[in-house]
């Protein structure tokens, strides 16, 4: 009787691991999409507080914030081209902007902050199911 110890892998042991590592990987990929889902709501708070600066800088020199003097042209697009930025009320004492994801990129998938909100008071608000993750 000839015996040998032949060591390795069966193909059901294979399988097994394959549908263990496409289950593990599926499951991070869902969070790996939210999580830069978040990391880039960062570009519309970055553009609305540099925005906001701007039309802060243009109310110290002429003492509104619809100078014809200022240097804002809405709508304002965010460094990264994910959030258009609009004035939705401005005056000559008060402004809200609000950041809204541009059509056809990943943000506009965003249901959690479906727009960002500041004001010149420097409130900071949005719409969406979960605003209170939004800034």
């Amino acid at each position: 009787m000839n015996s040998r110890n032949i060591s390795g892998f069966t193909l059901i042991e294979l399988m097994i691991v394959l549908a263990i590592v496409s289950i593990i990987t599926a499951v991070s990929m869902g969070f790996y999409g939210d999580y830069v889902t978040r990391a880039n709501r960062t570009d519309a708070r970055i553009a609305l507080t540099e925005t906001s600066a701007s039309l802060e800088k243009c109310k110290g020199l002429y003492a509104n914030y619809n100078s014809v003097n200022c240097n804002v042209a809405f709508p304002v697009t965010s460094d990264n081209g994910l959030y258009s930025i609009v004035a939705t009320a401005i005056t000559g004492a008060t402004f809200t902007l609000t950041a809204t994801p541009v059509a056809g990129k990943r943000q506009a998938t965003d249901a959690d902050c479906t727009s960002l909100t500041l004001t010149h008071t420097g409130i900071e608000g949005g719409t969406g199911a979960d605003v209170s993750s939004c800034w």
